[in-house]
């Protein structure tokens, strides 16, 4: 996932679980302008740990992928 999808995502996740900007906001100790302007990628920085915070509030976790260089796909994907 490229940097400016993970607020894009964020929101989707965020609708699914039922949070509303404030609810998540609150959760992750900033402030709902902040995570608006986040969801939208018009804030092009926030803290690891925030977004760590943001995102076990939604069951999820930071993870590592190998970029694939020739986007064919891995053994695992077949």
């Amino acid at each position: 996932m490229k940097l400016d999808e993970i607020g894009m995502k964020i929101k989707s996740l965020r609708k699914e679980k039922g949070f509303t900007q404030q609810q998540l906001a609150d959760i992750s100790g900033i402030s709902r302008v902040t995570l608006g302007k986040f969801e939208r990628a018009q804030l092009g920085s926030i803290t690891l740990k925030t977004l760590d915070i943001i995102l076990d509030a939604l069951g999820y976790e930071i993870d590592f992928k190998r970029k694939n260089r020739f986007n064919l796909p891995s053994l695992d994907e077949l």
